[in-house]
């Protein structure tokens, strides 16, 4: 299976470009966090992905009420939706009842062992997860992605083997560690954001690096 590729933290249209003519397959725009790189004004999100209508807009919120995530959509007219903080079942039934054709992706950020037990609660009424390097449960600073940190891949290769649904793999990607990252966990796909900035804006060499990690990456999968 060949892994997807997501460019998160996309800040303009020529950002956007600059990742699909590298071979991504999906791009991330980032609406207002509590914290961590690239959030861009809604504003600019729905200008970006006005821009590229073919379905392969993420649209990432730290919002978990029904009602606020509803608003958000339906300003920013994303084709997926990323969820990065926790949010019940019943709010995602209730967005996915408003927006039927919308993909809804659910962070689980992994810590511990215990992020497998979210796995029952993170499933039902989501498209796909995404297990990241946040920390949602900190008591000042909460973390909700973009950290740049891995973590453990052994424990995110465990959850993908028992999960019913595409599992995107996310936390300190780099072109120097993606191809072992893929090797060990198998994701669906792998997203990354810091790891392709070292300042602030999108590297295309580096990207180029990326990608081409993922496919060589790919290339061991087909052959095993």
């Amino acid at each position: 299976m060949r892994t997807r590729i997501k460019i998160c933290c996309i800040q303009s249209a020529d950002e956007a470009r600059l990742a699909f003519a590298a071979g991504a397959d999906a791009i991330g725009l980032v609406s207002e966090m509590p914290s961590g790189p690239g959030p861009i004004p809604e504003s600019r999100i729905r200008t970006v992905i006005s821009a590229f209508p073919d379905g392969v807009s993420v649209l990432l919120s730290s919002r978990t009420s029904s009602d606020a995530i509803c608003e958000q959509v339906s300003h920013c007219l994303p084709a997926s939706l990323q969820l990065v903080d926790h949010v019940s079942p019943e709010i995602r039934e209730k967005v996915k009842a408003e927006f039927p054709d919308l993909a809804i992706i659910q962070v689980v950020h992994v810590k511990c062992e215990e992020a497998g037990g979210a796995l029952a609660e993170a499933v039902p009424c989501a498209d796909m997860l995404l297990l990241d390097s946040g920390n949602p449960g900190a008591v000042t600073g909460r973390q909700l992605g973009g950290t740049g940190r891995v973590h453990d891949w052994s424990l995110s290769a465990r959850i993908i083997r028992n999960c019913p649904i595409p599992v995107w793999l996310a936390g300190g990607l780099t072109p120097g560690n993606v191809g072992k990252a893929i090797g060990l966990a198998r994701p669906f796909g792998v997203d990354v954001c810091s790891g392709l900035r070292p300042n602030g804006a999108l590297d295309p060499e580096i990207l180029e690096r990326f990608v081409s990690s993922v496919r060589e990456a790919n290339d061991v999968r087909q052959d095993h």
